[in-house]
């Protein structure tokens, strides 16, 4: 048995039937390492021709190849057309199949150079950036003094866009706010501490300078929100609406920290962020907390990790290494 078989021979559930089996074969046996890379990159720049640049191969050679998956499978994995490619109901739950097992095998592949190197490891992390600057760095820290020779790939954005890798297999956990609408059956949450959020500015703001800051000194500033979408986005709108006022009509959307500093000492507006975060870059004087009370209900700060897979050595001791910092948080 190879090494592609024992990766995916365990994602597989028993097949019957002829068509059944068939496709039991051929996701068993016949798909190569190659065949799965090509399927991916097709799908990611949905053009024969780019696709082929990629992977530093011809078009016809890329034509060629999906013919014979295709052919495997008795399917159209891919529709052709002017427009490019797109990939049919069938072709997409064959991509996700690929990028598991590619994911896998990134894996096993690092963890055994890392051995013959005599490092200890690699662990991949998505973080949302309420938990990158305090909770995550010093999780590293801690693990770095243990292994310093361990690598950690930080790969930051939100839930929406970071879950699909994590049950992909792309990445070994999450870390950031456990929104309630994103929870499932297959996924294993663990909270570590309450982070609330606080609104800040730039040093020598003229609010930062007030000893009590009212929702109404910040309906006529410039501020930074979330992105329309952000459910924090709404809450903080409430807060206006509340007291009786206005949101900001003057405002830059984004969930971005360098667009928050970058605006917040450009333009003296204010921002929200977690309260840890704040907290964090106001010792290092890149910005003041402001004394508002911001008393909107916000989830937890945790983990996240896939039900039932196991991790790794070295993503259990960074998982560790969070709890300990999430206890002092």
């Amino acid at each position: 048995m190879d090494l592609l078989h024992c990766l995916w021979v365990m994602k597989l559930p028993a097949t019957k039937g002829p068509a059944m089996a068939q496709i039991d074969r051929v996701l068993r046996s016949n798909l190569k390492l190659r065949h799965l890379q090509m399927l991916v990159a097709l799908d990611q720049f949905r053009h024969l021709g780019r696709a082929a640049e990629f992977l530093s191969v011809t078009q016809p050679a890329v034509s060629k190849t999906l013919a014979e998956i295709e052919s495997m499978f008795g399917l159209p994995l891919f529709e052709r057309s002017t427009r490019g490619t797109e990939p049919t109901a069938a072709g997409a739950s064959v991509v996700r199949f690929a990028r598991s097992v590619l994911a896998g095998y990134d894996r096993t592949r690092d963890e055994i150079a890392a051995e013959a190197s005599g490092a200890s490891g690699r662990t991949s992390v998505g973080a949302m950036v309420s938990a990158t600057p305090v909770l995550l760095a010093q999780a590293v820290q801690r693990l770095k003094a243990r292994s310093h020779r361990t690598t950690v790939l930080i790969e930051e954005g939100d839930l929406a866009r970071l879950l699909p890798k994590l049950r992909l297999g792309e990445l070994d956990l999450f870390v950031g706010r456990l929104e309630p609408g994103y929870a499932s059956p297959d996924l294993e949450t663990e909270p570590l501490y309450d982070d609330p959020m606080v609104a800040v500015a730039r040093p020598g703001h003229a609010l930062a300078r007030r000893r009590a800051v009212q929702w109404a000194d910040l309906a006529g500033q410039p501020c930074v929100m979330p992105p329309p979408w952000a459910s924090l986005r709404v809450k903080l709108e409430q807060q206006f609406f509340a007291h009786g006022l206005h949101p900001p009509a003057d405002i830059v959307e984004s969930a971005s920290f360098l667009s928050q500093i970058t605006f917040l000492h450009q333009r003296g507006a204010v921002a929200f962020m977690a309260r840890t975060v704040a907290r964090h870059f106001a010792q290092q004087g890149m910005l003041a907390v402001l004394r508002l009370p911001v008393q909107v209900a916000l989830p937890p700060v945790g983990l996240i990790t896939l039900r039932g897979q196991r991790v790794t050595p070295v993503t259990g001791l960074l998982v560790e290494s969070l709890r300990e910092v999430g206890k002092t948080a």
